[in-house]
C-alpha cells in the first residue's frame, strides 16, 4: 500500500506532532491530580526528559506511545510505506528509552512506563483501575515497571524495542 500523501505532505503532517501535552500525557496528569500526587513535568535536566516526576517517592513516569517506542500491542502497526526507514527510527528510539532508563535508575530514581494503550482506545484501563495501578506502584516501591492494558509488571529491560 502506498501513502496516501505526497512526501512534503506527510513530513508536513510528522512535524505536527506534538511532544508535550499529548492526549495521553494529559489524561494521566488528571490521574495523578485525581490521586493526590504532587508532581513536575517534563525535567530537562532528567536523562529522557521525564513526563512527570514525582520527588517525594523518587519517582519518574514517562508515558510512551505505542507506535513510537514498538510495544508489542494492537495499537503498534509497521509501517507500509519505508517500512526500514520507520523501524529503525523506531528502533533508535528504544535504544534511547533503555539508555535513559538505565542513568535514571542508577541516578537512584524508579522508573514506571505507562503505555499509550492504557490510555486509550478499545483495550484502555478504566480510571479506577489506572489510579489503583499507579498508587500500587507509586506508594508501594520496585525500581521499574510497566502499565500496559494487562495491568502492571515489573521489568528489568525494554522488551518493547525490537527493531
Amino acid at each position: 500500500m502506498t501513502d496516501v500523501h505526497d512526501k512534503a505532505t506527510r513530513s508536513k503532517n510528522m512535524r505536527a506532532i506534538g511532544t508535550r501535552d499529548t492526549a495521553i500525557e494529559k489524561r494521566l496528569a488528571g490521574l495523578l491530580t485525581q490521586a493526590g500526587f504532587e508532581y513536575r513535568v517534563q525535567d530537562a535536566a532528567l536523562p529522557g526528559r521525564p513526563d512527570f516526576v514525582i520527588d517525594s517517592y523518587q519517582c519518574i513516569i514517562f508515558t510512551h506511545g505505542c507506535f513510537w517506542h514498538h510495544h508489542d500491542c494492537y495499537l503498534f502497526k509497521v509501517p507500509a510505506t519505508r517500512t526500514e526507514f520507520w523501524l529503525e527510527k523506531i528502533g533508535k528510539n528504544g535504544l534511547r528509552d533503555a539508555r535513559d532508563r538505565a542513568a535514571l535508575l542508577a541516578q537512584g530514581w524508579r522508573v514506571l512506563v505507562v503505555w499509550e494503550c492504557a490510555l486509550r482506545g478499545r483495550l484502555k484501563l478504566d480510571d479506577a483501575a489506572l489510579i489503583e495501578r499507579l498508587e500500587e506502584w507509586i506508594c508501594g516501591g520496585g525500581q521499574s515497571a510497566q502499565i500496559d492494558t494487562q495491568g502492571i509488571q515489573d521489568i528489568t529491560a525494554y522488551p518493547s524495542h525490537k527493531a
